[in-house]
């Protein structure tokens, strides 16, 4: 796992937060979030010693403070006004974000690249308490329950 690194690619055309492949999940609890984290990191390392074909990259796996989702995803900072964009769906999925990083959430950012990689990601996410769950597609934002 790393540290999170805000990239063009995860930016629409208006500079609006939107991570294709990835799952953004916030969690109430920095330690819940490290054990998902260290869980999926367990999971991959046992499925390729016994050669199982692996979906979960952990490689590609960020965690995110709620200082980096206040100043890179909400592009805030901790003495100004919360400046967001107002129309769309991204726009009101990141005040959601910036909402709950404001009450100390933090966000595991994990690629995505099919269903059954994201069903067994949460498989584990379940196993703690969680505050919100999203997976970018091109075009569509699901949420995660």
């Amino acid at each position: 796992m790393k540290d999170f690194e805000l990239t063009p690619k995860m930016l629409t055309l208006g500079g609006v937060f939107y991570p294709t492949g990835y799952a953004f999940i916030l969690f109430p609890d920095l330690e819940d979030a490290k054990r998902v984290a260290r869980e999926l990191e367990l999971e991959l390392e046992v499925e390729l010693e016994v050669e199982v074909e692996v979906e979960v990259d952990s490689d590609g796996m960020m965690l995110l403070t709620p200082e980096a989702i206040l100043t890179q995803i909400g592009k805030a900072d901790d003495r100004s006004d919360v400046a967001l964009p107002s129309v769309g769906t991204e726009g009101a999925t990141v005040r959601k974000y910036v909402d709950l990083a404001l009450e100390g959430h933090y966000a595991l950012m994990i690629p995505t690249p099919s269903q059954e990689a994201t069903e067994r990601i949460m498989a584990v996410v379940r196993q703690v308490p969680f505050s919100y769950a999203q997976r970018y597609h091109m075009l569509v934002i699901e949420d995660l329950e």
